[in-house]
């Protein structure tokens, strides 16, 4: 599954930069996510209770930050097992862009899932990435929101 978008949010570069890297905004704004710990500057762990189709599932997996170049972008990759429901592993590459007072944060994904969810049909998945996709930006757009006028 591949997956790329942009997306506009109303803050600074550095805002966005800074909110991405903060695991208590991540954790806040990733669908589903129950825990969220940074191991090391570029490693973090997690745990998130997804629901797709029929099949829910808890998934813990790590995450690893590389091609660091702050604040203009990175590669997020990472992997995360869901027992029988299968497993999920991928990742992206982010880029953020200064447009005036605004950024613009650009994203090319790839992931790869395994198990029950594989059976679910591509559709079903893709689908279901789009909209937990949508979800994130809306939630993170108002976390950053929220942050600025704080």
């Amino acid at each position: 599954m591949d997956m790329t978008g942009e997306e506009r949010i109303a803050a600074p570069r550095d805002a966005v930069w800074t909110a991405l890297n903060d695991p208590e905004i991540l954790k806040r704004c990733i669908p589903g996510c129950q825990s969220l710990e940074r191991v090391s500057p570029t490693e973090l762990t997690a745990t998130v209770k997804l629901k797709i189709g029929p099949v829910s599932a808890s998934f813990n997996g790590e995450v690893k930050l590389s091609n660091i170049n702050a604040p203009e972008s990175y590669t997020i990759s990472g992997e995360g097992k869901g027992g029988i429901a299968g497993f999920a592993k991928g990742g992206a590459d982010v880029v953020l862009k200064e447009d005036g007072n605004e950024t613009i944060l650009q994203y090319e994904a790839k992931a790869q899932v395994g198990g029950k969810i594989a059976q679910l049909g591509s559709r079903l998945v893709d689908s279901s990435a789009k909209k937990l996709a949508q979800q994130f930006f809306a939630d993170f757009t108002s976390a950053i929101n929220n942050q600025a006028n704080a």
